[in-house]
């Protein structure tokens, strides 16, 4: 999970603990999980899901994190975008 402010936004990016610097294929599309932007402190999945109630922008990607943000209602099944069979989802709240 790693946190950041950015102007008026707090960006939250989180990952299953696996997948910091791969990158995932599908078609056209190439995903770099990059280090920089998703490694940051090594939390329990529930405390990363409930710091999506402190962020304005949420970048996730991963079968347990995307999962567990569908089971809480955090994300609609239908917006979840599947690269190389790991889903990757984005929640902007205006």
């Amino acid at each position: 999970m790693k946190i950041r402010k950015v102007g008026g936004h707090v960006l939250l990016s989180i990952c299953d603990i696996d997948l910091p610097g791969k990158t995932l294929r599908e078609g056209k599309i190439v995903f770099k999980v990059s280090e920089e932007f998703y490694k940051g402190d090594e939390v329990d999945i529930e405390e990363a899901i409930n710091m999506i109630e402190n962020s304005t922008i949420v970048n996730m990607v991963g079968v347990n994190v995307v999962k567990r943000a569908v089971e809480r209602g955090y994300v609609h099944p239908e917006a979840i975008m599947m690269i190389e069979g790991t889903p990757h989802a984005q929640i902007i709240k205006l």
